[in-house]
C-alpha cells in the first residue's frame, strides 16, 4: 500500500450504544467525517432495527442495521476505533473483553468507568469495585487540550463528563500558574436535559422539568471526584472544590458560573491568562473581558466559550463558561480524541458553526 493509499484509507468505526443521545451525537457526527467508515452500531433494546427507525434524522444514510453487543465478532470486525457510549458500570466489561480479543483497536469511553485514577476514589464513588483494573490503569484522561500528547499515544481514552470539561478548561490553566485561591472555588453549573441521558424516567417528564429549575447530586454528584483529581493534579496539590449541579429546562448545553479569589492576580489577569492559554486552540474560545458566553451561542458546535469578568468584591472574580453537553461535553470531544490518536487533523469533523437561533 503506498503511502497515499494509507492517507486516504479509512478507518472502521464502531459505536456501542447507538440508541442514546451521545450515541445518535456520534453518529451525526461521523457521518461527516471524511476519514471513517461506520462498521457497527449497537443498541440492546433496539437489536435488529435500522437507526431511522431509532432517529429518523438518519433516514437518509446508509448505515449498519443496530445489533447486541453479544453478537459482536471483535476478531472479524477488525474495527480501528470502538466509541463506547454505554451506560456507567456495565463498560469496564465491554471493554476488556473487546481489547483482550482485538487488542489493536483503540476506544474511547465516554462513561465515567475510567476517568478516575485512583480505584478506591472508583470504589467510593460509583459503590462497587472496578472490574478492569490493569486497563484502568492503562486510560489516558481525555481532556484533549490538556493530555493531548498522552492521547496521541493512548490506546484507551476516558472521555471527561460534560461539566467537569466545562469547568476544568476554564480553571485548570489558572490552577497551574497559581494565579486562584484553590480553596476558594465555587462552580454553580446549570445543564440541559439531555445531560441525564435518554432512559424513560418520571423525574423527567416534560410536566415533570418545564417552567421549573432546580439543584440536584447537592453535595454528592460523581462528577465532583473528577473535579478534584483533574485540579489538583493541576495545583500540585490536594483541591476540593465547590460544584453544584442543575437541571434546566432546555434539550443541550452547559453553562458554569465559577467564583474564584485571585492570589495576587486581578480578574484582567487572569482574563489574560485563559487568553494566551488557549490562543492556538480550536475549540476554546476566550471572550473579550467582560464579555460573557451563553449556551446558545454554542449549541451544536464542539466550542467552548470562556468569559471572564471582575466581581464587585475585590480580588474575586465570575469566570462563564459554556459549551454543548453533547458536542464538546461529549460526543465531539470524543472525535477530537480520535482524531488525535489517529494522527487525523484535529478539526477534522468538528468545523460545524453553532446553531442559532
Amino acid at each position: 500500500m503506498s503511502a497515499q493509499d494509507n492517507q486516504d484509507r479509512k478507518v472502521k468505526i464502531g459505536v456501542l450504544g447507538a440508541s442514546g443521545y451521545t450515541g445518535a451525537e456520534l453518529l451525526r457526527l461521523l457521518i461527516g467525517h471524511p476519514r471513517v467508515e461506520i462498521a457497527l452500531l449497537t443498541a440492546e433494546r433496539r437489536a435488529g432495527k435500522p437507526m431511522a427507525d431509532v432517529f429518523p434524522q438518519f433516514a437518509p444514510y446508509k448505515l449498519p442495521t443496530l445489533t447486541a453487543i453479544e453478537g459482536a465478532d471483535w476478531q472479524k470486525l477488525a474495527l480501528d476505533v470502538a466509541f463506547c457510549a454505554l451506560p456507567h458500570g456495565t463498560t469496564q466489561k465491554v471493554i476488556a473483553d473487546l481489547l483482550e480479543r482485538a487488542p489493536h483497536t483503540k476506544v474511547v469511553d465516554l462513561s465515567a468507568d475510567f476517568r478516575l485514577a485512583d480505584p478506591a476514589a472508583y470504589a467510593r464513588w460509583y459503590g462497587h469495585e472496578h472490574a478492569a483494573l490493569q486497563l484502568q490503569k492503562e486510560a489516558v484522561y481525555g481532556l484533549t487540550e490538556v493530555y493531548r500528547l498522552q492521547i496521541k499515544a493512548a490506546r484507551l481514552v476516558a472521555n471527561p463528563g460534560c461539566y467537569t470539561t466545562c469547568a476544568e478548561l476554564a480553571l485548570i490553566p489558572l490552577l497551574k500558574a497559581k494565579a486562584i485561591d484553590a480553596d476558594e472555588i465555587v462552580i454553580d453549573a446549570k445543564s440541559g436535559m439531555t445531560g441525564a441521558g435518554r432512559a424513560a424516567r418520571e423525574d423527567m417528564l416534560f410536566a415533570e422539568v418545564s417552567e421549573g429549575f432546580h439543584a440536584y447530586g447537592v453535595g454528592h454528584h460523581r462528577h465532583m471526584a473528577e473535579l478534584d483529581q483533574e485540579f489538583s493534579l493541576a495545583a500540585g496539590r490536594e483541591v476540593i472544590v465547590t460544584f453544584t449541579p442543575h437541571l434546566v429546562p432546555m434539550n443541550r448545553g452547559i453553562l458554569s458560573t465559577i467564583y474564584v479569589r485571585g492570589t495576587k492576580a486581578s480578574p484582567e489577569d487572569l482574563h489574560a491568562l485563559l487568553a494566551k492559554a488557549y490562543a492556538s486552540e480550536p475549540f476554546v474560545h476566550v471572550l473579550p473581558f467582560r464579555t460573557l458566553p451563553a449556551t446558545r451561542h454554542v449549541r451544536g458546535s464542539n466550542m467552548t466559550f470562556i468569559g471572564v469578568t471582575a466581581d464587585r468584591i475585590a480580588g474575586r472574580a465570575i469566570i462563564v463558561s459554556a459549551l454543548d453537553n453533547l458536542t464538546k461535553g461529549a460526543s465531539g470531544q470524543a472525535v477530537q480524541n480520535m482524531n488525535v490518536m489517529l494522527g487525523f487533523p484535529e478539526t477534522t469533523g468538528l468545523e460545524q458553526v453553532a446553531l442559532f437561533p
